[in-house]
């Protein structure tokens, strides 16, 4: 299960933040806060920020575990750039630009590793009753009719993943078409 959490315009350039995510890159989460409080740089703060985003954001909405989840991706954007000018010699000016970044990042948990939901699930089927024309009214379950109709979908796509396929292989011959002479 893959979760994502954006944090946009933060006021530190790309570069520099593109430091400190490289620092947490690959790591399971615990060991990612741990080496964002012992470094020192201005970026550890927004990038802590929006990974506990995302963790809380797969406790509250997907259900997973913290201790499985691990930064799948990260990466820092660029954001806008204000510019401004500061004053020069003999009447010049010199152009500044702030620059800004976006960062997104990606955290994976395990299926197998979702927490048990508090809830009891009920496994009762539904039942409907169906009058035909000169008979008694039959009972069928609602369970049968989903599957019928789970498998009519079931050949629909696997239809659309052969053409997603066919239009991926058929890119690539495309673009590396070869004239022969």
């Amino acid at each position: 299960m893959k979760v994502k959490a954006k944090l946009k315009n933060i006021r530190i350039s790309p570069r520099k933040v593109r430091l400190t995510a490289d620092i947490i890159r690959n790591c399971d989460i615990a060991e990612a806060v741990f080496r964002l409080d012992n470094t020192v740089k201005k970026s550890n703060e927004p990038v802590k920020k929006i990974l506990l985003s995302a963790v809380a954001n797969a406790e509250n909405n997907f259900n997973l575990d913290r201790e499985s989840l691990v930064i799948r991706d990260i990466q820092v954007g660029e954001g806008i750039t204000l510019k401004r000018w500061m004053p020069r010699a003999y009447g010049r000016a010199s152009s500044i630009l702030k620059r800004s970044s976006h960062i997104y990042i990606t955290l994976e948990g395990k299926e197998s590793a979702k927490k048990a939901v508090t809830k009891k699930a009920k496994k009762t089927e539904k039942e409907e009753v169906v009058k035909t024309e000169g008979s008694e009214p039959t009972v069928e379950k609602v369970a049968e009719k989903k599957k019928d109709i789970l498998k009519s979908n079931k050949s629909h796509f696997q239809v659309e993943a052969k053409k997603k396929e066919s239009r991926e292989k058929g890119w690539a011959k495309t673009m590396f078409k070869r004239k022969s002479a």
